[in-house]
């Protein structure tokens, strides 16, 4: 075990840099930036808001927003801002650097030589003016301090987590400074070879998305969009994008108006490289059927444009590691392809070639028993055990999603020999897991969520509802070369030992459900099954992306789309109720999920008031449509129209936010994203229930486990 985490660490420091150190570039939310703290003593003091600094977008280096530094800096007092590094969800292969530059710009009655202090934590602390340089005409000085300066010749890059700026000069005077891009990088540039940059944009209601043929040099710092609202006389720089990305939005929240782009790719120096055409377009109010196409489109976009390359799979999340594959985000990808085919975005033929590139690399790519890992690395094709050296082999619920995509797959490209050819190699697939291994032993009751191939069954959790994992269950059954009895569905899934109820009164810390039914009545809406309050919204999706519940009916649950109804019904209840007092939460803010959450993890949101912290994402309401559609509307017209600015970018909404803390996530969740598109479609047409139901493996388990 030692030497297996020893090596894991080796190869994680042999990974290739996929980010940048950069501590601040541009903040989403408008008015302080999250990742900042403020503290002053004696009679110095340093603007803030909620005891960050402050954001404007009245002067910046590039676009759109920059930090405000204004300090009073009395004789008998002191001032410190701390600029912590942003962190997130796969964001661990950060690129070495030689060099802390920072883009600084004194306001009209404050001069450079006025800076401040500048260290780190456990570090030399510098006079920052003593590393300006002015550059261009604008009143920008570049600060280049070299590392050596700061930390001596015994530099570990990685520890660089906090930044400090601190009162240098006690004369009690005030002072402003606008601070930009503030980031460790090599003091050396490559020069940048790109001579063109190609591209075309697309308007909606109240932003532009402009795409461009993705600029893979290493001398391209940044593509940057610039925006002109005055017929194309003056523009101003609105966003800056990784040059790789291929689409830049800008959210300008301005109906019924025209604009001018122009797209330009930076160099190491910020200096403008090649610039692109302009583009002229013009946003209009749209309806809430064109505000419903505009959403499942950009969500699409994940694990279309977004896909991991070499695969053809979705990514865990965006921006993350760039070639960890997740296998059940994968799956809801694929309906998400499939999802597109049908609106017209996406071309049938084009289509097929991506089903082609995934099945190839799925062919390939390392497996246990037949069952896939959670995580792939893209580049080797093998596990990459990114919750930690237990969670190295199968996870079962895990390939469940993924296969819930590819049986929907099966049953989508029939068309011509080449689309069969696919379908036969998913079957080929399909036939080679072995669920029945996933028991642990003959008799168990239970499938096992995980297997190990050097510790066996280690992590050892059982699969017990209610929760996401009912579609796992199904699956097994379904089967038809390594096939569970369907009597597991109830033995296992539904258990009634004590052992499960103790499971479900034990995670759900309640009663209510701990036998899967509940029979209680919370905010005037009955919940025939679920534990507690029905859980996370997610419990409503996963299992449902593929499996249609309208009349779908067992032991315990008379119709199981008015029992997620229900439980969907209670979330919404919650939050108009919203007896935590929560920031937004209301008619137009609701759906407790699962999502990140400010604090750097990952939490499982529900209607019980000690089971949610005031993150909400979108997610939750966005795949209720089937359920609560004129809810879902009314929640998804505010995220746009009122949360867009800081909340819509190219691939849709991100992943979550907190009102209350003045968050908002940038990342997008693999899972979330592919949720949204597939349960929208779901609603409109039915086509994921459709061609998941009219595989014949799923109708044989239809009918063995479900009552007529």
């Amino acid at each position: 075990m030692r030497f297996l985490l020893i090596l894991a660490a080796v190869l994680q420091l042999q990974a290739p840099a996929e980010y940048d150190h950069v501590f601040f570039d541009n903040s989403l939310i408008p008015t302080d930036w999250f990742y900042s703290e403020v503290a002053s003593e004696g009679g110095s003091y340093v603007y803030n808001i909620r005891k960050r600094l402050p954001v404007t977008d009245d002067e910046f280096f590039t676009g759109g927003n920059a930090l405000l530094l204004q300090t009073n800096d009395a004789k008998d007092g002191h001032w410190k801002v701390t600029l912590r590094f942003p962190e997130w969800r796969g964001k661990d292969r950060i690129a070495d650097g030689s060099t802390l530059f920072m883009y600084i710009k004194p306001g009209s009655a404050s001069k450079v030589v006025d800076l401040p202090y500048v260290a780190f934590d456990r570090s030399f602390h510098v006079d920052a003016s003593k590393y300006a340089t002015r550059i261009g005409q604008q009143g920008w000085y570049k600060v280049e301090i070299p590392l050596t300066d700061l930390m001596g010749d015994n530099i570990d890059v990685s520890l660089l987590k906090n930044l400090h700026l601190m009162q240098r000069l006690n004369d009690g005077r005030e002072r402003t400074f606008y601070l930009d891009q503030v980031e460790i990088l090599s003091n050396k540039y490559p020069v940048c070879k790109v001579h063109s940059l190609s591209t075309r944009a697309e308007n909606y209601e109240r932003h532009t998305d402009v795409f461009f043929h993705p600029v893979d040099d290493p001398g391209a710092r940044y593509v940057a969009l610039y925006r002109s609202a005055d017929g194309g006389k003056t523009y101003r720089q609105v966003a800056i994008q990784d040059p790789t990305a291929g689409i830049i939005t800008d959210y300008h929240g301005k109906p019924g108006v025209q604009l001018h782009y122009l797209a330009a790719v930076l160099d190491g120096h910020y200096e403008v490289v090649t610039v692109s055409k302009p583009m002229l377009v013009e946003s209009r109010y749209m309806t809430d059927e064109e505000l419903l196409t505009m959403v499942q489109r950009a969500s699409i976009r994940y694990a279309w444009e977004g896909a991991e390359p070499i695969s053809g799979l979705s990514l865990e999340n965006k921006p993350g590691r760039r070639h960890m594959v997740a296998t059940g985000a994968s799956g809801w990808g694929i309906m998400a392809i499939i999802s597109g085919v049908e609106e017209g975005y996406i071309p049938r033929k084009a289509a097929a070639e991506r089903m082609e590139q995934i099945v190839g690399f799925l062919e390939k790519a390392e497996t246990f028993h037949g069952a896939y890992p959670h995580f792939i690395d893209a580049t080797t094709g093998k596990v990459e055990p990114f919750f930690g050296m237990r969670d190295n082999g199968a996870d079962l619920v895990e390939t469940s999603f993924l296969f819930a995509g590819l049986l929907t797959a099966r049953n989508y490209f029939t068309k011509g020999a080449e689309q069969k050819r696919i379908a036969d190699r998913i079957t080929r697939l399909w036939e080679r897991i072995e669920w029945d291994w996933f028991r642990q032993t003959p008799g168990s009751p239970y499938l096992y969520w995980h297997w190990s191939p050097d510790q066996e069954w280690v992590i050892n959790h059982k699969l017990i509802g209610w929760n996401e994992t009912m579609i796992t269950y199904l699956l097994a059954i379904a089967s038809p070369t390594h096939g569970v009895p369907a009597e597991m569905y109830y033995s296992g899934w539904a258990s009634q030992s004590d052992y499960a109820k103790e499971y479900r009164s034990g995670w759900g810390e309640t009663h209510d459900g701990e036998t899967y039914s509940n029979g209680q009545t919370f905010y005037g809406v009955p919940l025939e099954v679920g534990v507690n309050c029905g859980g996370p919204l997610f419990f409503t999706h996963f299992s449902f992306m593929g499996l249609n519940p309208h009349g779908l009916r067992d032991r315990y649950c008379s119709d199981y789309y008015e029992n997620l109804r229900n439980i969907t019904l209670i979330n919404y209840r919650y939050c108009l109720n919203n007896p935590n007092n929560r920031v937004g939460y209301g008619p137009e803010c609701w759906g407790l999920n699962v999502c990140e959450n400010p604090w750097g993890s990952y939490g499982a949101y529900e209607a019980v008031p000690h089971h949610e912290d005031g993150t909400m994402t979108p997610s939750g309401a966005l795949g209720a449509f089937p359920y609560l559609p004129e809810e879902a509307m009314t929640a998804l017209k505010n995220y746009y129209r009122n949360y867009g600015k800081w909340l819509w970018r190219e691939y849709g909404f991100y992943d979550s936010f907190h009102l209350g803390e003045g968050w908002t996530s940038n990342i997008w969740m693999g899972l979330d994203q592919g949720a949204i598109p597939v349960m929208i479609e779901n609603y409109r047409k039915g086509t994921i229930w459709k061609y998941f139901g009219m595989d014949k493996d799923v109708q044989r388990m239809r009918r063995e486990v479900f009552e007529p």
